[in-house]
């Protein structure tokens, strides 16, 4: 990760209080949706901070949403599913996944690795897989260092994915056919997680040390950075717990909305749910910044 020159935003204020877990934020249809993990639901407030259980989701960790062009929400989890009109659903994929992301041309993404990561299991690399309307999917990216969030860059020839362990941000170049390939390394140095790409091709994700004291009440958070192609830091953001995903929107897609959780590990659940302290906070972009 290249530094220069970086520009610090405002301290960001409390929009959202007395969640379980946050996480997989979005900013659709003029509210902040997010995954509140431990509760068993997808939740969307306004910058106001009025807050409204919009569906139902898993109740357990590691679960992300994202809505195809045509409105429908698609959640992962223990499996793969899309909500219909009517508020059912319909599986696509039986198989879990951690993240999603939705490509322009409605194309569904996810990603995940095949290991117990609650029960302390030694890590084996993650995958990205394409997953198609009629439930069919195919594997389209391997060796992965536990993928999780995903951006797709606005023209949709770009998908960026967050090797959290490894520190780094991997970008695909992807094919007429949804295939990825022109694997290549857009940012290292990171702590990658939660992940949110601006208009104008600049990712904002965690630094490196943001989960070194994660469940540390007495540590210090941690920090979002908006890094450029290549590895450049251009803004900072500090967060007094640590930020485990991030998204842009509000009016002119000018307020960062941080999703930051005090969380010792998947296995702890019923702590997580017991303490309530995660929260969702928002800070806005200088003029300069989008």
């Amino acid at each position: 990760m290249t530094e220069h020159t970086i520009d610090h935003l405002p301290t960001p204020r409390p929009l959202l209080t007395d969640l379980v877990m946050v996480e997989s934020a979005r900013w659709h249809d003029g509210r902040l949706w997010f995954a509140h993990w431990g509760a068993g639901e997808v939740v969307a407030v306004d910058l106001d901070g009025h807050a409204e259980v919009v569906a139902p989701g898993p109740r357990r960790m590691g679960w992300a949403i994202d809505w195809l062009p045509d409105g429908r929400l698609v959640t992962t989890g223990g499996s793969v599913t899309r909500r219909e009109p009517d508020g059912t659903t319909t599986t696509l994929r039986g198989h879990g996944a951690n993240e999603v992301v939705v490509d322009p041309r409605g194309r569904v993404y996810v990603c995940g690795a095949d290991f117990d990561f609650a029960g302390g299991a030694a890590p084996t690399p993650g995958w990205i897989d394409l997953v198609g309307p009629d439930g069919t999917s195919r594997r389209v990216a391997e060796d992965i260092a536990f993928p999780n969030g995903m951006v797709v860059t606005p023209d949709g020839g770009t998908l960026v994915v967050a090797e959290s362990f490894a520190g780094r941000l991997t970008a695909f170049t992807i094919a007429d056919d949804g295939g990825l390939h022109g694997r290549r390394v857009w940012a290292d140095g990171l702590g990658p997680d939660g992940i949110a790409m601006d208009p104008d091709g600049g990712i904002w994700a965690q630094t490196a040390d943001t989960f070194a004291h994660s469940g540390d009440p007495d540590a210090p958070g941690g920090a979002v950075v908006r890094v450029l192609d290549g590895g450049r830091v251009t803004h900072r953001v500090e967060t007094e717990l640590p930020c485990f995903a991030c998204a842009l929107g509000g009016p002119g897609g000018r307020h960062l909305f941080l999703l930051c959780n005090e969380f010792e590990g998947v296995d702890q659940l019923a702590a997580v749910q017991a303490r309530r302290s995660a929260r969702v906070l928002v800070t806005e972009l200088p003029p300069y910044c989008r």
